[in-house]
């Protein structure tokens, strides 16, 4: 009755099914950790940015490797702009999706120290080789009131840290080189300016990182594990119609036979 399952038509199609359910559950089970990472990442966002501003260098020393526990917590830093040693991290987007700089300026502290701070983001100047033009920072003392975030890296932004750029120039935003190229302690990490707003609001503050949607990972996750369970339905109802169109087949074959004896006979 089923014999034509040891077909090598059908071996091959029973192994495909067997193969395809373990792959999509597996694939609606990444798609669920997704969705949950995605939940654990927006409320340490919301909690970080609720949280009461703390000094940086409570948070962070020269050397130091901010962990995510930490992203974007808000830290307030006390000192005086470099304006001298500023650089401009290229080929970063804006709100709208405008390629331009990020203006990072060297903040000295009380104590000499430098925490790095990211101004925001200015539009791209005609001639990518110049230095663009950069609003003035802050003269004299300021305190600033950021969102501490992480030293970038290639592996971790997937942004290759190209050489040979225009001086005062950089792809990342790295404590470690800037400590290099200054010459003095840095703390690790940087700041993501929120306060003093700029004049002319210019550079752009960064905004809030998106902590409200989840996207749809759990929607993907249920739609493979359905595609899941609908492969051995499938294949039993592909067995089924196999199978009936053989007998219909057979008895097709059968039926003309079975007459001819019973014309002679009349006959």
């Amino acid at each position: 009755m089923y014999r034509f399952l040891l077909s090598r038509q059908w071996v091959i199609l029973t192994l495909i099914a067997l193969v395809l359910i373990p792959v999509m559950v597996e694939l609606g089970f990444w798609q669920f950790h997704r969705h949950e990472r995605r939940v654990t990442q927006n409320a340490l966002i919301e909690d970080n940015l609720k949280a009461e501003p703390v000094p940086v260098t409570e948070l962070t020393s020269p050397g130091h490797t901010v962990p995510r526990a930490d992203y974007w917590r808000r830290v307030t830093a006390t000192g005086t702009f470099d304006t001298g040693d500023e650089v401009v991290v290229r080929r970063r987007t804006n709100a709208d999706d405008k390629v331009g700089f990020l203006v990072l300026t060297p903040l000295v502290l009380t104590d000499g120290r430098v925490v790095l701070v990211n101004r925001g983001w200015i539009p791209a100047a005609a001639d990518q080789m110049s230095f663009p033009e950069v609003p003035p920072a802050p003269r004299g003392e300021v305190t600033v009131t950021g969102r501490l975030k992480a030293d970038e890296t290639t592996g971790a932004s997937g942004i290759k840290d190209l050489s040979g750029l225009p001086a005062r120039q950089v792809m990342l935003i790295n404590s470690e080189q800037q400590a290099e190229r200054l010459g003095r302690e840095v703390l690790g990490g940087y700041l993501e300016q929120t306060e003093p707003a700029p004049a002319g609001d210019t550079p752009e503050l960064i905004p809030e990182p998106d902590h409200d949607s989840i996207g749809a990972h759990m929607a993907y996750a249920v739609q493979w594990w359905l595609f899941a369970a609908g492969v051995p339905v499938g294949w039993v109802v592909l067995v089924r119609r196999e199978r009936r169109d053989r007998e219909a087949a057979a008895e097709g074959t059968a039926t003309p036979g079975d007459a001819e004896p019973a014309a002679h006979a009349t006959a």
